[in-house]
């Protein structure tokens, strides 16, 4: 698909693991350092690109995403 990029990044984090944004999907899938998977639906792509670039992904995750936008967890 043109224009659609997708991010997975891994990085030094105390609590999260990896995250993957789909921006067509509006879907923010996050791994968390104890193994658990979440999809955080209608994550705009805004949101996903301050989080990427948060120093602390964290605070941020905290701030932003949890308890803002509904999630399914993943297996």
């Amino acid at each position: 698909m043109r224009g659609v990029s997708r991010v997975l990044l891994a990085m030094p984090s105390s609590v999260i693991r990896k995250f993957d944004y789909d921006p067509n999907e509006q879907k923010l899938a996050v791994t968390f350092v104890s193994g658990r998977r979440y999809a955080y639906l209608g994550v705009p792509k805004e949101v996903a690109s301050e989080f990427r670039k948060a120093f602390s992904k964290g605070e941020y995750f905290n701030a932003a995403i949890r308890d803002h936008y509904p999630y399914e967890r993943l297996h």
